[in-house]
């Protein structure tokens, strides 16, 4: 088996491709029309094309049960999913330069440094350094 597609619930789409593109710097790989408010939308790391693509799924807006349990993983401040980056002080300085919102500044922990955002569409976002 391999990994071929994550998906993150996001409640816009528009807002979240602006903000995964514009903001972490994926690009966009796939956008296909499905309903008339609802995309296939995903965005793929620059340097790994046909990489994961990560889906920015629409589910809060058409399943409650997965806006309460987005919601509830925010509330609580626990990120819905992470990236991994070659160096968490640098992305968070990048990313701060940009307006990203963090929760959790840069941390080291064990074998790993971490830092949390809000991705402006309902998720906390970690991302991940390893030492």
């Amino acid at each position: 088996m391999k990994v071929k597609i994550v998906s993150i619930p996001v409640l816009d789409q528009d807002n979240a491709l602006d903000f995964y593109t514009n903001k972490l710097g994926f690009v966009k790989k796939h956008d296909v029309p499905l309903s008339e408010k609802n995309r296939w939308l995903t965005v793929v790391d620059k340097e790994e094309q046909e990489g994961t693509e990560v889906l920015l799924e629409p589910s809060p807006e058409n399943f409650e049960p997965s806006r309460t349990y987005q919601k509830a993983l925010f509330d609580a401040g626990i990120p819905y999913t992470q990236f991994n980056v070659d160096d968490v002080q640098k992305e968070y300085d990048r990313l701060l330069k940009l307006g990203v919102v963090f929760s959790v500044k840069p941390t080291a922990m064990g074998t790993v440094k971490i830092a949390v955002f809000n991705d402006t569409c309902g998720n906390n976002i970690q991302i991940v350094e390893m030492l």
